[in-house]
């Protein structure tokens, strides 16, 4: 990896000081979390937590509620993604988050698709933000236009959702693996949105720039790691699009700050993975990674912690 590009993460993370305030550091909506899935909008709004964003939102079903609260004190859970009204009661809510990650936990039920893409239009009039992942992704696949030239998006697509999400954009298949130019080419075709195709080393590109992340990570493949990537990368998008707006010239970073944001989180998962990894080895769960994710930071950024 180029490594002035890990000094551009480095200068898109806000230095901690005792003049900020609660807040200052980013306030993360996480839509998800349904009656079968509440632990991937935990992951994901823990992680966003302890990568250092200040306050974390869960936004579920009212049977998701109860369980997620029990997790942890540390979230604010609000029980109103299957409420009829539920696009008036956010909409009082959106203002006042930095980013949005959608997906973790979603379900695929057609009343909660309908009403994520009526949140994905407000999230796009307020410039929010926004990581797609999980069934956010299977949504996407067939309606690919409700984020076509939206640049503040980020796509996380494993390798079967990417081979959705070709197929959907391309109108092809592909029968072998997907090359570093197959990633290229759907971010191209999806208006210049960034995707970071997640495998052996994750592919990172808008269709203009592409970049590799092969930190070193680990053999274990449990549940829940992605959503430690999606809550982390919805910070690292705030803070990276922060950055952007405070330059008073353009030119500070070498590519899109979506791009650098994906790979600060990268970055970060992976070297929790490796820490927690070198602990436990095949016992390795996603809480032990989430509780690396300090040690991780420090050790990639022991300047910035």
């Amino acid at each position: 990896m180029n490594p002035d590009l890990k000094a551009e993460v480095e200068l898109i993370i806000p230095i901690l000081s005792n003049k900020s305030h609660k807040g200052l550091d980013g306030r993360i909506g996480v839509i998800g979390g349904s009656k079968n899935y509440t632990g991937a909008p935990y992951f994901a709004a823990i992680s966003a937590l302890k990568t250092g964003c200040d306050l974390a939102h869960v936004f579920c079903t009212k049977d998701a509620s109860p369980v997620i609260k029990s997790y942890s004190p540390e979230l604010i859970v609000h029980p109103i993604l299957d409420s009829p009204n539920f696009i008036e009661e956010i909409s009082g809510h959106l203002p006042y988050l930095h980013s949005l990650v959608i997906g973790p936990g979603l379900g695929r039920e057609e009343s909660i698709f309908e009403s994520t893409r009526e949140l994905i239009k407000l999230a796009k009039e307020s410039k929010l933000p926004i990581v797609f992942d999980a069934d956010a992704l299977f949504l996407l696949k067939n309606t690919p236009d409700c984020i076509a030239g939206y640049k503040n998006a980020i796509l996380t697509p494993n390798k079967v959702e990417f081979g959705r999400l070709y197929s959907a954009v391309s109108n092809e298949q592909i029968e072998h693996d997907f090359t570093d130019k197959h990633v290229a080419q759907v971010a191209k075709l999806l208006g210049n949105v960034t995707i970071v195709k997640k495998g052996l080393v994750d592919v990172i590109s808008d269709g203009i720039d592409t970049i590799v992340c092969a930190e070193e990570g680990s053999p274990r493949r449990c549940g829940g790691q992605g959503d430690l990537l999606s809550g982390s990368l919805g910070v690292f998008n705030f803070w990276a699009q922060n950055y952007s707006k405070r330059q008073s010239k353009p030119g500070n970073l070498s590519c899109n700050a979506t791009i650098i944001a994906a790979l600060g989180a990268c970055m970060l998962t992976r070297r929790c993975n490796k820490l927690a990894f070198q602990k436990f080895q095949r016992s390795t769960l996603t809480s032990d990674m989430v509780s690396e994710i300090h040690n991780a930071f420090s050790s990639l950024f022991p300047a910035l912690t």
